[in-house]
């Protein structure tokens, strides 16, 4: 599918970008590039340590900061639709296409656009299907891009999001690119779990998302680690920083997701509406 844009457009994912956003914002403004339209890939927020070794390994800059847009900016948005995850006056943007694995919420456009959402493990396995359904060759760079967002959004397909879809979909790119899943895969998720220069403030930021249901508003953060009782040595000090976090922020709860990579295993740290906790989230697991 083609679409016409009269000038640039800007493609990101959510704030506190993790490296499917970056990734897919990436591998998305090569796929409006090979149709003709005048694209960058953006970010919302600092890199972290999964995707600074992903664009260290292919050699290739960040996607510029941006913090704000104008009334009217053409945008595509991917891993994301809620506006509360996205860039500032995101409401006065003229949203054309939206590519994500997540729920639908808090969405709403003036004019139709192309919305595709699937629930597969991450937005790159989408990304990947499109080049596949448009005869768009993948080049060993978006191969990597996309290979390396699936395996840190399924946790090297260990994650309960994971589906059979996502990991048929890195073994052909895992091909392409020409490097071995599993070594790759260990390195990449290693190079995000040393947490030993981050404060607790950093910690509850480096992959952290705002969300609304009726009237309560909730913070969801996780990490990941090779170690669960190494994050809690410093629990009193993240406890001080969510906090301070939903007090700035006016939220109801804060939940602190600990995600152990080598166990498979997560701990959380859940503060504020206990009771809004137990009613949303208990009940689920």
């Amino acid at each position: 599918m083609k679409f016409n844009m009269d000038n640039k457009i800007l493609i990101f994912g959510h704030k506190s970008p993790d490296a499917d956003s970056i990734c897919s914002a990436l591998v998305m403004e090569k796929f409006c590039k090979n149709q003709g339209i005048d694209a960058e890939a953006v970010r919302l927020g600092d890199i972290n340590k999964e995707t600074a070794f992903i664009l260290n390994y292919l050699g290739i800059e960040a996607p510029r900061l941006i913090n704000n847009i104008e009334d009217g900016q053409k945008v595509i948005l991917v891993d994301h639709n809620e506006f509360s995850q996205s860039v500032a006056n995101i409401d006065k943007a003229k949203i054309e296409i939206v590519i994500d694995h997540h729920r639908i919420a808090n969405f709403e456009t003036a004019e139709p656009l192309y919305y595709r959402a699937e629930p597969l493990g991450c937005t790159s396995t989408i990304l990947y299907k499109k080049f596949k359904e448009n005869n768009m060759p993948i080049e060993k760079k978006e191969a990597l891009l996309m290979l390396s967002a699936i395996v840190s959004d399924t946790l090297l397909f260990k994650s309960p999001t994971c589906t059979k879809e996502d990991e048929d979909c890195c073994i052909e790119l895992a091909r392409i690119a020409d490097i071995d899943i599993n070594t790759y895969g260990m390195d990449l998720l290693k190079a995000g779990t040393d947490l030993s220069d981050f404060t607790a403030e950093e910690l509850i930021n480096i992959d952290s998302k705002e969300f609304m249901k009726n009237d309560a508003k909730f913070q969801i953060a996780q990490i990941s680690t090779a170690s669960i009782e190494d994050v809690l040595k410093n629990q009193s000090d993240i406890e001080a920083a969510m906090t301070n976090f939903m007090n700035q922020n006016g939220c109801n709860l804060f939940i602190f997701l600990i995600t152990d990579i080598i166990n498979s295993n997560s701990q959380a740290i859940v503060l504020g509406d206990t009771a809004l906790f137990e009613a949303k989230f208990r009940s689920k697991t």
